[in-house]
């Protein structure tokens, strides 16, 4: 049974307060075993599982598989932290039909903001993929959204500039 000995010594990652004590343990017993691929992959995915709702879980997730290279998986999971985000804030999942009209970006801590984090993310893991255009097409409409440049899209910018 998956979760079964999740032992937590001490929080090495301060998450939101608002997450439950049970999926707090488990994303820091994921942190614990960062070195254990499978066995954190296998807790964070337990932590979703048991949170859906929980947005931190989700970019803790597709952040994990993308720095060790699983960038379809990302891909998957970073999509899927959109329409979370989405469905908590009451916009369209769809970010090529948002415009500033569409939410109340600035909003410093709530699902608008994971939203544009996520989609940052996305548009990393799409120029990781070899897929600038795409990249660049999300990264306009990223810096439309968030002309403020609060989640820092223009790094990501300036990569694909790069590129």
């Amino acid at each position: 049974m998956m979760g079964a000995n999740v032992e937590v010594i001490e929080e090495r990652v301060l998450f939101s307060p608002d997450m439950t004590p049970e999926v707090n343990a488990m994303l820091q017993s994921a942190v614990a075993n960062a070195d254990d691929f499978d066995r954190a992959r296998e807790l964070l995915y337990e932590a979703k599982a048991m949170a859906p709702q929980q947005l931190e879980v989700y970019i803790a997730l597709y952040k994990f598989l993308f720095y060790r290279g699983f960038c379809d998986e990302a891909e998957i999971i970073a999509r899927e932290a959109l329409s979370q985000a989405a469905m908590q804030g009451r916009f369209d999942s769809d970010w090529r039909v948002l415009d500033s009209n569409s939410s109340n970006w600035s909003v410093e801590d709530g699902p608008q903001r994971v939203y544009l984090y996520s989609l940052k993310a996305l548009a990393f893991i799409r120029l990781r993929k070899g897929r600038s255009d795409e990249a660049k097409a999300i990264l306009a409409k990223l810096s439309q959204l968030d002309p403020l440049d609060q989640v820092r899209g223009s790094v990501i910018m300036e990569m694909a500039a790069a590129l």
